[in-house]
Order: structure tokens, then sequence, then C-alpha cells
């Protein structure tokens, strides 16, 4: 029998736990309302679509065909319009090319209610650092995208396409369309593998299909978090199925990470294998990170050097299998084009079997069908800042320290009163003569001004080079039965894949 004084004690110690937990969730609730207000005030020049009382404006846009929905709102608000991912988090979406250059010119920093859920994955590096460490990290890390660094690397991205053009001609005989873009996804990262970790030829192990696995896991958990209000919270998050799953995600990708940087760690304390790792054809993306220094002969602590590996292992492979697989959709869909990129790519190789770093330069005609792809399906759809000082917008608008922005770059590239038909692939618009009139900002795939993409250099010379090839092998048609719904998940991928039609390209033609 329980003692009366225990059962009292008990007692007490239930109703002071709850009066605990009542203040904590009356005190979180009264900063979420003053955050919302501070918001809402801060945009009530700018209006914006309907509002659900709970969702803000989060169930359109997560439903099948929100991309365009968001395009649909450009034609209703010029320049901007408030967008509320459920009641308490409120961005002012711009999608106007002077709205673009206002903010994206400074060098604001990531909007934290965005960017923080990326830390428990990736840690603190390029994509979410601000402020000094950020500009240091970023100094560091320039060097590795040099033109010298990246020039042996064509050879790698044509020793991975490769294979997957080899397992694509198998699925080519059997005479039926087949989803892309998993292929890409694995190819995109065997030749990341290489250029980060100087991974040999074997391909890809368990290991690393694993992580590839984890990586696309993550990449739906995030967008999927950012979406959804009630998962905003870190503990409730952390709490959830979804938040599981999320956490044992991220421990494969870590695992991966963290094994290969001990591996690189270990052979560098072996003389042989240090000179080895010496006489590379190339310096990996590792390579540079273990010897950077900064004036001062600092180099990166550990957790550093783990969050821009994970950093660079995520948007260096997600992003390029969406543009390589949007790319060779429009080509697939533009059979015209295509040819005139196959016959450019021919006439550059002349009798040679393979590509060489001056080629790229050549590539004008694919080039532009290139960015006309990354204009009608940038690989990454959405961005987000928060800004640390006021802005005044060419309309006389203006925005208060503290706000939030979200660029929509689908809808700026899609924005009727920047591009003239802005529905139809037309790759002559980024002809040097039409590029010469327009705006600097009206077209960014790679984000823009001193925040952009440091990597963008070497993403697109992978897209060049891939296609190039896939084109070489092969003729590309749509599966009108299988046409690919848009879906962004971070970067913009197809909710059910991208099927193509593939055909062999005749002997003659082929190089």
């Amino acid at each position: 029998m329980v003692p009366v004084w225990l059962s009292l004690s008990l007692s007490h110690l239930s109703l002071w736990a709850f009066g605990l937990v009542s203040v904590l969730v009356f005190l979180k609730l009264t900063r979420l309302l003053l955050r919302r207000q501070m918001l809402a005030r801060a945009m009530d020049r700018f209006s914006g679509p309907p509002t659900h009382w709970l969702f803000g404006h989060a169930l359109e846009i997560q439903q099948t065909g929100g991309l365009d929905k968001v395009v649909s709102w450009t034609h209703q608000f010029p320049y901007a319009h408030q967008l509320w991912l459920g009641r308490f988090l409120g961005f002012l979406n711009i999608y106007d090319p002077e709205y673009a250059k206002a903010v994206y010119s400074r060098g604001d920093p990531k909007a934290p209610d965005v960017y923080d859920f990326f830390l428990q994955w990736i840690g603190k590096g390029l994509l979410v650092l601000q402020g000094p460490k950020w500009f240091q990290h970023r100094k560091l890390l320039t060097p590795g995208f040099h033109y010298d660094v990246l020039r042996p690397y064509v050879a790698v991205f044509a020793e991975s396409a490769r294979v997957m053009l080899d397992k694509w001609e198998k699925k080519a005989r059997e005479q039926k369309s087949f989803d892309i873009f998993s292929d890409v996804g694995h190819m995109a990262l065997d030749s990341l593998m290489k250029c980060t970790f100087g991974k040999g030829t074997s391909g890809l192990n368990d290991r690393d299909n694993n992580y590839y696995l984890a990586v696309s896991e993550l990449t739906l958990l995030m967008q999927q978090r950012i979406d959804s209000f009630q998962y905003h919270n870190d503990f409730i998050y952390f709490l959830t199925p979804h938040g599981r799953r999320f956490l044992r995600a991220c421990q494969v990708a870590h695992d991966h990470t963290d094994q290969v940087i001990r591996d690189r760690k270990a052979a560098l304390q072996d003389e042989k294998e240090r000179e080895k790792i010496q006489s590379k054809r190339h310096l990996d993306f590792l390579d540079i990170l273990l010897g950077a220094r900064d004036e001062e002969g600092i180099k990166l602590s550990d957790e550093d050097l783990r969050a821009e590996v994970n950093t660079f292992m995520f948007a260096g492979h997600d992003t390029t299998t969406s543009a390589i697989s949007w790319v060779l959709y429009c080509m697939s869909l533009y059979p015209e084009h295509q040819r005139r990129c196959r016959e450019e790519i021919q006439e550059i190789l002349g009798d040679r079997d393979s590509l060489k770093w001056d080629d790229l330069a050549e590539m004008t005609y694919l080039t532009m069908c290139i960015k006309e792809s990354f204009r009608l399906y940038p690989p990454v759809p959405q961005v987000y800042r928060q800004l640390s000082k006021p802005v005044n917008f060419v309309d006389g608008r203006s925005l208060p320290a503290g706000s939030l922005i979200s660029l929509h770059i689908y809808a700026l590239h899609r924005n009727s009163t920047v591009w003239t038909d802005p529905e139809v692939f037309d790759p002559l618009r980024f002809s040097p003569e039409n590029v010469a009139g327009r705006h600097s900002f009206a077209f960014i795939p790679f984000s823009a001004g001193p925040r952009n993409c440091i990597g963008q250099q070497f993403a697109m010379n992978e897209v060049k080079v891939v296609t190039a090839l896939c084109l070489l092998r092969f003729e590309f048609s749509p599966d009108p039965s299988k046409l690919p719904i848009q879906m962004p998940q971070l970067v913009l991928r197809s909710k059910n894949g991208i099927h193509l039609h593939l055909k062999p390209v005749g002997p003659g033609s082929e190089k």
C-alpha cells in the first residue's frame, strides 16, 4: 500500500509538471504569435492569395501542380506576394528580377526558419553558414573550383557516364520506356565520389548505394518538413515517425562520409599511400579541404570538414541529377534541337572518340539548350533569405530587417512580364545578343549575388559532358503515357519519374 505522504508528493509533482509544461507552451505560443504579428506587419503593403486559417498556403503548394499554381499567382500579384507555410511562418515570395536584385545582390544570410532543418544532416557548411565564418569557408573552398582543378574532371564525368550508357544499351533493346532519374542519380554520385574522394573505377558499392537511397529519403523528408508547419518544431518533429526516419537516414549519410574521411586520413599517415595520393592524375575535393589553410595557417576542424563534405555531396549530386534528367527530357520533347546538338558535338569531335576540356567552350548550341532547360526546370526551384537590414524595392515598397524572403526561381523563370512566351522552349533566348539585353537577375538557376552556388561551373561542366555523350549514343523521345509530374523536393524531381524511349544512334553517327 502506497503511503499517504508519497501519494500526496506524487500528486504535487504532477501538478507542478503540468503547470511548468503549460507555462512553456504558453510562452512558446506567445512568441509564435508575436513573430507572426511582426512578419504580417512587415508585409502589410503586399497582398497575396487567400490563406487557410491554419495551413496558410501550404495545402495549395503541396498539391500536384503547386509550382504552376505559384506561376499563376504572378499574374495576379506583380513582383511579389505573401506566402504563409502554416499560421506562423510567412515569407515575401518574389519572382521579379528587380526584386531579386534588391535582396540577392547583398549577401543576406539564409533563412534559419528553413535552413536550420539542414543542420542535423549536413551540419554548418557553406550552405547554412553566415557572417565571418561563411566568408572564411568560401575563401578556403574557392580554390577547389578553379579551372585547373576542374579540367581533369571531364574524363571522370565521361567515365561514369559511359558506365550508365552501357547499362542503357541493354535497357534500350527492350524497346520500351524507362525512368532515367535513378540511373542518372547513381551516375552523378559515382562521378562525385571520384571527384570528391578520389574513388577508383570500381563503381558504387553497397555502402554508396545506401548513401544514395538515404539522400533521396532525406530530400523528400526535408521538403515535407518545410511545407508542414506541424513539423517545424524540433522537439515535436523528432518524436514523430517522420522525424525518426529522418534521423535514421542522417545516420546512414554520416556513416558514409565519416568512413571516407577516416580512410583518407589513414592513407595520408602511410608514406606509400601518401605518395600514391600525391601522384594522382588530379586533386580531389577532399585533398583540397584537408590542405586548406587561412592566412593564419588555421585549417578546417574535423566538424567543419565533415560539414563541407556533406554539403558538397548533397549539393553536387542531387542538383546535377535533377539538371541532367530534365535536360534529357527537354531534348526528348524537341527532336529538332536534339538533332542540332548532336550534330554540333559530332563536328567538334571529328575523328576523336573522347571529349576534352577545350571542347566544352565550343558547345554553343548545346549550352543554349541546357540553359533553356534550366529556365523551364531549374534544379533548385526555390531559395530563402532573412533580411539582415531593411530593403527598398523598385516600386517604392520596402521590408524591415528580420523579414523572410522566398525567391521562387521557377516562377521567375516563367514570369510572362520577364519572358516572352515563357512556356515555349526556345534556346535562342540565350544567344549572345538576347542575353545582352536581359536583366542580369532574370535567369538565376544557381542563385545569384555573393552567395551564389560555388560549384556552378563544376555542375555546368558535368551537365555538358554527360548530355553530349548521351546524345552521341541515343536518340531520346518521351513516353506520352508517362509524362513527368513536377515535384519540388529541395531539388526539382518528378513524382512519377522521367520515362523516356531510347534508340541507339546509327554507327555512322556515333563517336
